[in-house]
């Protein structure tokens, strides 16, 4: 088997900056447009990143941990490195694609790979209207804000607002609200991957809201929707002993 061309990327800080330039002395590389797989070194911020810049050639990502968390990372080890991309498992997965529409009626289109997350962007608390494949589920939700997670998101900014841990293979959205004042019982939902979920904003002029896909923000929204976009697929490489579902699975048991 041909090994594969590799394409080395960082995050800009010191020790991912460090790596890099042992890792281009000690194996052969190619630009990243040139690359069969990218190896990011950084920390899951940086993979996010690394994924949206390369969403349109769908190029495996390895990424070696050069951050904090690094929970969508390899283990740092320069040791190997083409045995241990050639024996990778991969992990496809599918964006959350968000529709936004602004109070000036300008109409937002990005793609989330962790989560969408509605947040409210003055003191007042953001009130939102729900609904779930063009159904009202919920008529008035009192919040600081809510949460669609996909489940590799779910251990991310959901996991924080006590929202769910949902397994890779699941095929369910986690819905979690933020701070919910009313219904003050309401812990958010699971939903099918198919769902289509709509946000109405309540009164967006006293009570304005933002509306953020990863890490693209826009503010002032009036309505968003979101949905799993299958059309799109993303590849990650994970080392046999740390898959992405194993990691999902151990991080329900870490008290």
């Amino acid at each position: 088997m041909t090994d594969p061309r590799l394409a080395f990327v960082a995050n800009g800080t010191d020790k991912a900056d460090a790596a890099l330039d042992r890792l281009k002395k000690r194996y052969s590389h190619v630009a990243p447009e040139e690359a069969d797989i990218i190896v990011a070194l950084g920390g899951d911020g940086f993979m996010l990143e690394t994924l949206h810049a390369h969403l349109e050639r769908g190029v495996p990502i390895y990424g070696m941990n050069r951050g904090t968390v690094g929970f969508l990372m390899n283990q740092h080890d320069e040791d190997g490195l083409v045995e241990r991309v050639n024996n990778a498992r991969k992990a496809t997965l599918h964006p959350l694609r968000m529709t936004a529409q602004t109070m000036e009626g300008q109409c937002h289109n990005a793609l989330a790979i962790n989560e969408v997350s509605l947040l409210r962007e003055s003191r007042q608390a953001a009130k939102l209207k729900i609904k779930i494949d063009d159904v009202e589920r919920m008529e008035e939700l009192i919040c600081d804000g809510i949460i669609v997670a996909t489940p590799a998101g779910s251990t991310a900014y959901n996991l924080s607002a006590h929202g769910p841990i949902v397994p890779i293979r699941a095929a369910l959205l986690a819905v979690t609200p933020i701070s919910a004042f009313r219904p003050r019982r309401w812990r958010g939902a699971l939903l099918p991957n198919t769902a289509r979920i709509s946000f109405e904003v309540v009164n967006p002029v006293k009570r304005p809201v933002s509306a953020t896909a990863d890490y693209t923000e826009i503010r002032d929204v009036k309505e968003v929707s979101v949905y799993e976009d299958t059309t799109v697929d993303l590849h990650l490489l994970f080392d046999p002993e740390h898959s992405l579902e194993e990691r999902i699975v151990k991080e329900q048991f870490i008290v």
